[in-house]
């Protein structure tokens, strides 16, 4: 028996494929659970209207964090820490700061995951550091460390 998978089945496939199951698997497990539907031409057609929905949505998400990446790199964010006499920080600039210091200035909300750190600031000056803004976009933004009066 056809049928379209409705979420992720281990062993069997991921959302969205259509795949032939064993008729009693099908009935017994898969349906009863709203895992699977039945291959109907109608189901076809709904899930190749679904499929263009996200993908249009897709590429709506991938224009706008292109967009983003756009506005993050046009100007850089300064971050005033207090810091020593030789230019050493007392503490450090993590991620968090980062991203409260993007949303403050820039007014773009982001994930502090998708902020690519190797290790946090701990002195002043100018850094560059990489943001994943969609799976497919990169962008990077330019941080000047000043020390607070």
């Amino acid at each position: 028996m056809k049928v379209i998978l409705m979420q992720d089945v281990k062993k069997l496939g991921n959302k969205g494929d259509v795949v032939n199951a064993s008729d009693g698997y099908a009935r017994n497990y898969l349906f009863p659970r709203k895992l699977a539907i039945e291959a109907t031409q109608q189901n076809l057609q709904n899930l190749e209207i679904m499929k263009e929905r996200q993908n249009k949505q897709k590429e709506l998400e991938k224009a706008k964090a292109k967009a983003d990446g756009d506005k993050l790199g046009k100007s850089p964010l300064v971050i005033t820490a207090k810091a020593g006499a030789k230019g050493r920080l007392f503490g450090s600039i993590t991620t968090m700061e980062i991203v409260s210091v993007i949303e403050e200035q820039v007014g773009i909300k982001i994930d502090k995951r998708k902020i690519e750190l190797p290790e946090p600031i701990k002195n002043l000056g100018e850094y560059k550091v990489k943001i994943k803004l969609h799976p497919e976009v990169h962008g990077e933004i330019n941080i000047m460390v000043k020390a607070a009066e």
